[in-house]
């Protein structure tokens, strides 16, 4: 597995390198924006780890350059707490997830090994399910002509179950391609989640995700 590393800070750079090399990685870095952005357009990468502040172009004018592009590549944004104004802002600019520096490199790897286990994202690519419809590269879900506003955690689920239409997922299998692997196989979160989908999509004449005892979750227009 290949990633690319985007980063100002030197020390960051050399740390970052090392440790992801021993756990697998082939990692190429670049301490500038503009000359990060070119390595991301003509080479082909299975991530990237993109810092927010860097001189030549920031991290959110890159991962837009690059969704505007039709690169699909996952992104995961390394920010500050202060940088950090609107995180809504960064999914609809097409990053997949963000990381608060400083952080654990045991909860970096877990994040990335997270992303590299989700389907690829097909650009330009939108979903559909009946009348509803998810774009990917818009963080858009809609249904008929109303927005429907979505958590990234409830647009990450919507969209795994969007690209398996019809077909029943396992709480396990949900967990382990929409959370990170430290997440807690004996909580409810999954139950929750599907429930606040289903509020924001579902009437009393309009059911879209359907249970199966010991199967799991689906996404249909029809039962």
């Amino acid at each position: 597995m290949s990633l690319l590393l985007i980063e100002d800070d030197p020390n960051i750079v050399l740390s970052l390198s090392l440790s992801l090399s021993n756990a697998g990685f082939k990692v190429d870095s670049e301490t500038n924006g503009r000359e990060g952005f070119d390595l991301a357009r003509f080479n082909r990468y299975d991530l990237i780890l993109l810092d927010c502040n860097l001189p030549g172009l920031s991290g959110l004018e890159i991962v837009k350059k690059l969704r505007e592009e039709k690169c699909a590549t996952p992104i995961i944004i390394l920010t500050v707490l202060s940088e950090l104004n609107n995180k809504l802002e960064l999914f609809n600019l097409g990053a997949d997830d963000y990381l608060i520096k400083p952080f654990a490199f045991s909860e970096l790897l877990a994040r990335i090994n997270a992303l590299l286990r989700r389907p690829p994202r097909i650009a330009g690519k939108i979903l559909k399910v009946g009348n509803l419809e998810l774009d990917p590269d818009k963080f858009l879900v809609t249904k008929g002509q109303t927005r429907i506003p979505m958590s990234a955690r409830e647009f990450s689920l919507l969209e795994y179950l969007m690209l398996n239409p019809g077909k029943f997922l396992s709480r396990q299998n949900i967990l382990e391609n929409v959370w990170d692997e430290n997440a807690d196989p004996f909580s409810n979160t999954v139950e929750v989640h599907i429930m606040n989908i289903r509020k924001k999509l579902e009437t009393e004449t309009e059911h879209y995700i359907f249970t199966a005892s010991n199967r799991g979750y689906k996404i249909d227009s029809e039962r």
